[in-house]
């Protein structure tokens, strides 16, 4: 039960700074797109496909 309380602790200050990590990411999107928006589309569909990447890699790890 102890260690479950520290998992959740964990899991509870990951969360937190995901939460301000992904406000800065997208203040950053914004911010590209206003300025230069045929680069960011490119940069953010690169992006995209290694997440697709990574998204697959971790379905082999879980099954």
């Amino acid at each position: 039960m102890v260690k479950n309380k520290k998992y959740l602790k964990i899991i509870n200050s990951i969360e937190k700074t995901r939460k301000k990590n992904n406000s800065n990411w997208m203040d950053l999107m914004r911010l590209s797109f206003k300025y230069n928006p045929t680069e960011s589309k490119k940069i953010v569909k690169n992006i995209f496909k290694e997440d697709k990447k990574i998204n697959k890699l971790i379905k082999k790890l879980v099954s």
